[in-house]
């Protein structure tokens, strides 16, 4: 992980440790641990705040040397905002605030007290688990194909709490985890993340955690089973197509729920090629995939008391002379045909397969995850996740619980009007929609391969990852996702 963490209950002015982390509301007021820490330093930061040093605006920082009367050689005072509106964005925008002021410099270690501020009807143990996973997202640098390393910084934080928050904290040190993988998935390049690569991570997961199998489904597989629309899709790639299959048991013979990734570790369009702009952000195109991985890894490492099936079609989709064609038509393993309109909707194409496969499993819901289309993008912008369901109660689980932890999603209807626009004259369903509803028609071409189920559509384009040279995958929505298991588990 980015951080190494602990759980710790020490009095903040004697704690040992390299640095103290405070809060400060805008109106000068302190949470409680910097009430102390004034009182212990004899006022003195009740002094600076006085005469405008210290600020408590969102997003201020200031780090402080050798304050009298306290044991750490520093103190930092993080800006909460203003205490009316103080809720859970800013809880975890003044963790992130805290670690990003502390990720370079002379400290190596830091006391975090914030999680003792009460946050919008959040108990303490939701306090500490998010505090342990905004720290290590905010912490997180991607290093590995960089020949220069992490320079010296924080490495060891203590977040402040009593041992009735231990397992709260060891869930946050699981989803934690969680997110880092699907990051580190997400940002690896395209020639070291492959459909073998993410093959082998999931080898690698079933080989650390208890209760977890993995099944591999190599070309020849697949090709018994039908699956003649992921495979049309693998056919211009010099890479092999991979179906990835993870089984955890945590509840005994209950009904799994399951989860389903799109894979496409490297997206030209095919025969469509992009030429709009945008193409060497592609890689990013398999972060449902790291996502649903993330997610996993962090149930196996809870051992969560849920049964979870995940499966993700891995695949690239390149242009060569084999590659499928526009207007080609090919059969699913459903039976269902698909008329080629783009070969740019090549997700749908994948997912719709192992949204078939993974019936066989009889999940009691299936969520899949996928950076499916950038009209959801111009729909919802970088802020929440399009959600499209036709059950009610699932779709509200799915909001509560990314609205629990602030990795929000937001409902699209799947109306039945809109399927007129999937119509073929020479197939059971075109694989586009036309310029209108994009992001709506591709959830409703993916609900004609999972009637009879519980199931949802999460399209993640907007949320997946950030923009430009230097965007990162952000690990979205494994918070999501995870919460969403544990309530589940009860």
């Amino acid at each position: 992980m980015a951080l190494e963490f602990q759980l710790n209950h020490a009095d903040p002015a004697t704690a040992a440790t390299d640095c103290l982390v405070v809060g400060l509301f805008a109106d000068g007021r302190f949470a409680p641990s910097g009430q102390a820490v004034d009182k212990a330093s004899g006022g003195k930061l009740a002094a600076l705040a006085a005469r405008g040093d210290l600020s408590g605006k969102t997003g201020r920082t200031a780090l402080l040397p050798d304050v009298p009367g306290i044991a750490a050689p520093r103190v930092l005072v993080v800006g909460l905002g203003e205490a009316g509106k103080f809720g859970v964005p800013q809880y975890l925008k003044a963790v992130a605030d805290a670690v990003r002021a502390l990720r370079t410099g002379p400290a190596d270690s830091a006391l975090l007290t914030l999680p003792e501020i009460a946050v919008g009807g959040r108990d303490a143990g939701w306090n500490v688990r998010q505090a342990v996973i905004a720290a290590d997202h905010a912490a997180y640098r991607y290093t590995a194909t960089r020949s220069k390393k992490d320079e010296p910084g924080l490495a060891k934080l203590a977040v402040l709490g009593a041992d009735a928050q231990r397992a709260d904290f060891a869930r946050g040190l699981a989803i934690a985890a969680g997110v880092e993988l699907a990051r580190e998935l997400g940002n690896l390049p395209p020639n070291i993340c492959n459909p073998g690569y993410l093959a082998d991570t999931a080898r690698k997961i079933a080989a650390e955690h208890a209760n977890v199998e993995a099944e591999i489904l190599e070309r020849a597989d697949m090709e018994k089973l039908g699956m003649g629309s992921l495979l049309a899709v693998a056919r211009g790639s010099a890479n092999p197509p991979r179906l990835i299959v993870l089984r955890y048991t945590g509840a005994g013979k209950a009904k799994p729920h399951a989860l389903v990734g799109k894979g496409i570790t490297f997206d030209t369009g095919g025969i469509n090629l992009k030429v709009q702009g945008g193409i060497e952000e592609m890689k990013f195109d398999m972060c449902g995939a790291a996502t649903v991985i993330g997610t996993f890894a962090a149930v196996a490492k809870m051992q969560l008391p849920v049964n979870l099936v995940m499966v993700v079609p891995a695949v690239e989709n390149m242009p060569d002379a084999d590659a499928y064609r526009p207007s080609d038509i090919l059969t699913s393993m459903s039976g269902k045909t698909i008329e080629v309109g783009n070969t740019d909707a090549e997700g749908r194409l994948i997912l719709c397969d192992a949204l078939t496969y993974v019936q066989k499993y009889e999940p009691q819901a299936t969520v899949d995850v996928a950076t499916l289309t950038g009209a959801c993008v111009v729909a919802l912008g970088k802020f929440a996740a399009g959600l499209m369901s036709k059950h009610d109660d699932l779709a509200n689980e799915l909001l509560e619980a990314g609205d629990t932890v602030f990795d929000r999603a937001w409902r699209l209807p799947l109306w039945d009007e809109y399927q007129t626009q999937l119509e073929s004259a020479f197939a059971d369903v075109y694989n586009i929609g036309g310029k209108n509803a994009g992001a709506i028609t591709a959830g409703c071409f993916l609900a004609r391969f999972t009637e009879g189920q519980r199931w949802a559509h999460l399209d993640i384009a907007g949320v997946a990852n950030g923009d430009g040279r230097k965007g990162l995958a952000s690990g979205r929505p494994v918070g999501l996702l995870t919460q969403w298991l544990i309530d589940q588990a009860g």
